[in-house]
């Protein structure tokens, strides 16, 4: 850095370089420094702050290093602290003074922030995409199970019948949803730093509205100190992911429920499943199960970023260049999260039988039985006291509903009749025909409403 060490008569100490810099990793930032680096020597240019002959000298030699980097041959030294200085050390090695002219009109403080943008515009789409694929896999298993019923469970206790497909597309809802808030949050991410300078702007006649047209941003920032100090957009994007990854992870742990042997729903790909180092008969969930530990890794980068930036005075403070990693990490286990389960999913097979057998357990039409009174008259809560001494009832006799004699279900109520026999577990979701509901008719238009959405993209 003896390029920029006019302030200081000595480097350093070595201990505090290393401790300082970050270019470790933000050096997988290079292609966004080096895309707004040539955008910023075009405007450059474009207003004669620079000449035409420095601003081709310089995007040549930008576009070299972009090169060098890409084939492994750019040497990466810590001494030149970040991504900025690194890439600008090696212009200037390459063009001489045109080099040292491309730091004009800006500071490292708007350089970085202008680099983070890019990456979580970037990094936002992908994410969708990946959310997208993994619909996709939840769509298919529910067409192709449509007519499958299990159990729904509340406090994992057998409830109500409901449709497998119904199920599974409360997961695509969850998805949507996460999928409007990452779009929501590209808005305030989709706003161009460059030209705020250290803090206070430039001193130069700069057309930032040039730099947001060939950098691919909507709008400028408004504040110079603001635009500096803003890390909402990271913090967006984290908190996004971590709703997502608590989905994702609430999918997980029905995966891990369903394929066990005291469920059997659904056997899982063998690609997607490992066996034990001493128990030859297991097949376990492991990538649905890290998925559930990964969850509580995205959610410490969230808290970490929020804990750092909520005491920091305006504008730039050295604290800020902690937000880099954990948001890596965080656009990286969450779009290995969304590919490694859209193909969990999308090559599971279920067990419908099982599936089935296990909805038709136990007393889970209690619920039907209630209705089935209040059609005949009654009013719910009497309806819902004489169906709980039913099912005490046939509890302490060992027996299940169609197993009770229809004179014993008079004895509860005079109102049952011999059509109480016709209450099942098809019955009961064919009964739910609302808006939402798990009837097979509102399913197969949610199911295609969904597709259209889909499909829409």
């Amino acid at each position: 850095m003896t390029h920029i060490r006019g302030r200081f008569r000595k480097p350093a100490d070595k201990i505090v370089a290393e401790y300082t810099a970050s270019l470790p990793f933000d050096r997988r930032l290079y292609r966004q420094d080096i895309a707004g680096s040539i955008a910023h020597t075009r405007m450059l240019a474009k207003q004669g702050i620079i000449s035409n002959e420095d601003a081709k000298k310089i995007i040549a030699g930008l576009e070299s290093i972009r090169a060098e980097i890409e084939q492994g041959q750019f040497e990466f030294n810590i001494e030149q602290e970040d991504i900025h200085m690194a890439i600008e050390s090696r212009l200037i090695e390459k063009t001489g003074e045109a080099g040292r002219r491309l730091h004009t009109a800006r500071s490292r403080n708007d350089q970085v922030v202008l680099d983070t943008r890019l990456y979580v515009k970037e990094a936002i789409s992908v994410t969708i995409k990946g959310l997208r694929e993994l619909q996709r896999a939840l769509l298919d298993q529910a067409g192709a199970n449509i007519t499958v019923i299990i159990p729904g469970y509340t406090h994992l206790q057998a409830a109500q019948p409901v449709l497998l497909a119904h199920h599974l597309l409360a997961y695509f809802e969850m998805l949507q949803r996460d999928i409007e808030r990452f779009t929501d949050g590209l808005k305030r991410a989709d706003v161009m730093p460059l030209g705020s300078g250290a803090l206070a702007g430039v001193a130069y006649e700069i057309d930032r509205e040039f730099l947001a047209k060939e950098l691919g941003f909507s709008r400028v920032n408004n504040n110079s100190m603001d635009a500096v100090s803003d890390r909402d957009f990271i913090l967006e994007y984290e908190a996004a992911a971590s709703i997502c990854m608590m989905h994702v992870s609430r999918l997980a742990e029905e995966i891990v429920l369903w394929s066990s042997a005291e469920f059997d729903f659904i056997e899982l790909d063998e690609a997607y499943a490992t066996g034990s180092s001493i128990m030859p008969q297991k097949k376990n969930p492991d990538a649905a199960e890290l998925a559930r530990g990964k969850t509580g890794r995205v959610y410490g980068h969230l808290m970490a970023l929020l804990t750092t930036m909520k005491g920091l005075p305006l504008a730039y403070d050295k604290d800020m260049q902690e937000d880099k990693e954990g948001l890596f990490d965080t656009v990286d286990t969450l779009t290995s999260t969304l590919e490694v389960f859209a193909g969990m999913v999308k090559t599971l097979k279920v067990n419908a039988g099982t599936a089935e057998k296990a909805a038709g357990r136990g007393y889970i039409l209690a619920t039907d039985l209630a209705d089935y009174l209040v059609k005949k008259g009654e009013s719910f809560r009497t309806a819902h006291k004489i169906v709980g001494k039913l099912v005490r009832y046939a509890a302490e006799k060992g027996q299940s509903f169609d197993q009770l004699d229809i004179n014993i279900y008079k004895r509860f109520s005079p109102l049952f009749g011999d059509d109480v026999r016709k209450i099942n577990i098809k019955t009961s979701v064919a009964a739910r025909d609302v808006v939402g509901g798990t009837a097979p008719r509102r399913v197969k238009q949610a199911l295609a409403k969904a597709r259209r959405i889909v499909e829409k993209d």
